[in-house]
Formats: C-alpha cells, structure tokens, sequence
C-alpha cells in the first residue's frame, strides 16, 4: 500500500511539472499575441500554424546558446540564482486541490500531490522564499544594474507581501482553517457561488494587486525594466540560465492564477454544481470521474483568464514610478489590508 501511494503520488507530481511547464512555455507565446492583438499586428505566425512552434523554437534556441559564466568569485551562487528562482517558482502548486477524488478500477485517487492543513502557511513560506534567487543571481553577476534591480525586487516583495498576508488572514478568519481544501469546500455554497470575491471583495482587490508585485508583472515590473537597468536582475545572464528567469516569471504566473482562483474564486467549484454532481454522481464511477474532469476544466479555465488578465494589464497600463510603488503598498494597501481584518472579524462574529 505504501508502495502504490508512493507510486501516486510521484505521477502526479510528474502531472503537475508537466502541466506547469507547458502552460509557461505557451504563456510565452500566448503574451505575444495578446500583445498583438492590443498593438493591432499579428504576433507569432511563422513558425508553425499560427506560430504555435514558437516556443520550441525559443527553448531551442536557449539551449543552444553557448553559456557564459561571468568571472566572479560567487560563480555557484551565479549559477544557483536562476536554478532557485526555478524551484520555487513550480513548489507552490504541490498543494492545489484541483478536483474532487477519482475512481479508477475501484481505487479512490485525489488529484493533489499533498493535502496539507496549512498549505495557505506553507504557500506564503514559498513566495516569501523567491526573492533568494533573485538576489543572489543579480549579487553573483557582479554588474551594477543587476544588483539595483535585486535591490528593488527584495524591497518591494518584502512590501506587498505584508499586505497580501493580511488579505490571507482575513480569508482565514472566514473559513476558519489554513487548508485550501477547506477554503474551496467553504466555497461551495450558494450552489458553488459563495465564492470569497463576491464576500470579501477588499481582500480579493488587495490580494490580486500583491500578485502582480510578488510576480514582478507590470505595472510593478521595476525589477527589470529595460529603460533604466538593462535587463534589471538578469543582465549578465544568457542561455538556459535566462530561460530558468523568464520560465520562473511564468511559472509563478500560473501557479498564482490557480491560487487566486482557489482562494477567491471558488476553486473547482461553479455555478450549478450541485445539480451536476447529484445528476452524474448517480450514475456509478464514470458520472463522478466526469463530474471531477468538469470541475478540475472550471478550475483551470480560471487559471487561464487570470493568465490572460495578467497579461492584458501588462500591455495596457503604464510602469509605476518607483516612489510611487512604495506608496502603493506602504500608505494604501497596508492601512486598507488591516482596515478589511477587522470588518471581516467582526463579519464572522455576527454573522456565525
């Protein structure tokens, strides 16, 4: 028994790098002709129909490319800089709920590497883990312009994550537990439309707005804006060590766009799910592993918006000043992220 659990888990875990790769790989991509479709041209369209080789092609591409080491006395700190950035950026999704539990051939699986009780805790470990690859790689490189980008990333991750913390603690305070299969069942009511956006709005407001400064996404990308440091963080960098970079960003992007999704907008859950799984759930094992296949395409289609907001914020709103950033989450989303605590304390005290 242990043996197959073992065995379970490690394909899952297979499942859900692969998953997460690919998704980064076609993000690249997709950035691309969202951009073009904002800017009125065509985006990527000959490698492939519809350009849809184009990331092959770039992962070739940096595969390929000869690879540089700087001279430097940090030389393993330069090259653990992108490999950590990397590693963080896929450890988040180990505890995403993506759907109910299967039933193949009499055997029950759930679709979650780990069911962990205080995944939110472990998530926030995580996140507040990335800056370390940043700032080491950018300390390594030696070059001015990547340590000023590293120096700005540090500053403003340990800023925003103040607030997004807050907005955890108020979700928290709701459901009474760290788990996000707790979180997500909370969720379930009002027929799968008791999602957290619609009962906590300030928190949902604060906490997607962190995101895209723990993602280092415009307009919060002062990390590495190109007009005035370079390349910010990842100057000195080339070939796969760039890639690990530009994979880590997207990477993060999508596992935060399932944990926004989990958190804020029910998860698995959507509207009318009651009368889905009561219909199918009748009709044996088949009717519960399609209703759990419905739910985990609800959870990824929206991922897949939030990967797609994402980006349409990126080519829409101009890049924040860098004084103005530290306003932002000092002066205003801090103040406001306690201001919803206490409002959703007293909520839960009234109303439960």
């Amino acid at each position: 028994m242990e043996i197959a659990f073992i065995v379970e888990k490690l394909i899952f875990i297979l499942l859900v790098f692969t998953i997460t790769l690919v998704v980064a790989m076609y993000s690249t991509y997709a950035e691309r002709k969202v951009a073009g479709f904002i800017q009125d041209r065509y985006g990527p369209n000959r490698a492939g129909p519809f350009g849809l080789l184009q990331p092959v092609c770039d992962g070739t591409k940096l595969f390929a490319k000869e690879d540089l080491v700087v001279n430097t006395r940090n030389k393993w700190l330069f090259i653990a800089g992108p490999g950590i950035a990397m590693a963080v950026s896929l450890l988040g999704t180990a505890v995403i709920p993506w759907a109910k539990e299967f039933i193949i051939m009499g055997e029950r699986y759930v679709p979650q590497v780990a069911d962990v009780n205080v995944a939110v805790l472990f998530i926030v470990a995580v996140l507040s883990t990335s800056v370390y690859g940043i700032v080491l790689g950018a300390w390594a490189s030696g070059n001015k312009f990547a340590l000023q980008g590293a120096i700005r990333a540090g500053a403003q991750m340990i800023s925003y994550e103040i607030a997004m913390g807050l907005a955890l603690i108020a979700v928290i305070i709701a459901t009474g537990s760290m788990s996000l299969n707790d979180i997500t069942d909370h969720q379930s009511a009002w027929h799968g439309m008791r999602w957290n956006a619609i009962v906590q709005p300030i928190s949902c407001l604060i906490f997607i707005i962190c995101s895209f400064a723990e993602c280092n996404r415009t307009p919060f990308d002062l990390a590495e804006c190109e007009s005035e440091l370079v390349n910010g963080h990842h100057t000195e960098f080339g070939s796969m060590k760039m890639g690990f970079y530009m994979f880590s960003e997207y990477a993060s992007m999508f596992f935060s766009s399932v944990f926004i999704s989990v958190l804020f907008f029910g998860g698995y859950n959507y509207p009318g799910i009651d009368w889905v799984n009561e219909t199918l759930y009748a009709k044996g094992d088949w009717g519960v592993n399609v209703a759990n296949a419905i739910a985990f395409l609800a959870l990824f289609g929206k991922t897949l918006f939030f990967i797609f907001f994402y980006m349409w914020v990126r080519w829409t709103i101009p890049r924040f000043r860098y004084d103005q950033l530290m306003r932002l989450g000092w002066k205003m989303l801090f103040p406001l992220a306690l201001l919803n605590i206490f409002i959703v304390g007293i909520g839960t005290l009234i109303f439960k």
